[in-house]
């Protein structure tokens, strides 16, 4: 099977953010946030601040060791949330739905919501902004970085013999 790629840029994150933010107004008042560490940091930070909340925690849970896929554990626990109620857990992307297993397990009272959900996955979350199919793979403004182009103009021109 072929893996297609979506790039999402710095501006498309944001406004899906701001997306999320909005349809999360009406789960107001929160008590916090818990961001799923890494790829929740920045999406959680967006949301935070357009739902004037203060109180950002993480949870970190880890399913690879080294390069091969492990059990799921949790490396940071989000000790401020309890058992989730009145928190928004928020994620960059739901894919096999691993991590979110175990978050939930975590904090069974609180809302899970994402930028991106593949079927796989998407069950697992209260709210998602897009959904994404199963082989693409989601490549986030963090993990590229900005290229040098020349101009089509610059290239050598190819004969034809």
């Amino acid at each position: 099977m072929a893996v297609n790629y979506a790039t999402v840029t710095w501006d498309q994150l944001h406004r899906d953010a701001r997306l999320l933010a909005e349809e999360l107004v009406a789960n107001m008042p929160i008590k916090g946030i818990v961001a799923v560490t890494r790829g929740g940091l920045i999406p959680a930070a967006i949301i935070a601040r357009e739902l004037n909340c203060r109180l950002v925690e993480t949870i970190s849970v880890v399913t690879y060791d080294e390069e091969e896929r492990g059990e799921p554990r949790i490396i940071k626990s989000p000790e401020a949330a309890g058992d989730g109620e009145g928190f928004l857990v928020i994620d960059d992307l739901v894919d096999s739905g691993v991590t979110a297993r175990v978050v939930r397990e975590r904090l069974p009272k609180a809302y899970f919501a994402c930028l991106y959900a593949k079927p796989a996955g998407k069950a697992l979350t209260d709210r998602f902004v897009v959904e994404v199919p199963q082989e693409t793979w989601v490549l986030f403004p963090w993990d590229t970085a900005p290229l040098f182009v020349p101009p089509l103009a610059s290239k050598p021109i190819e004969s034809d013999s």
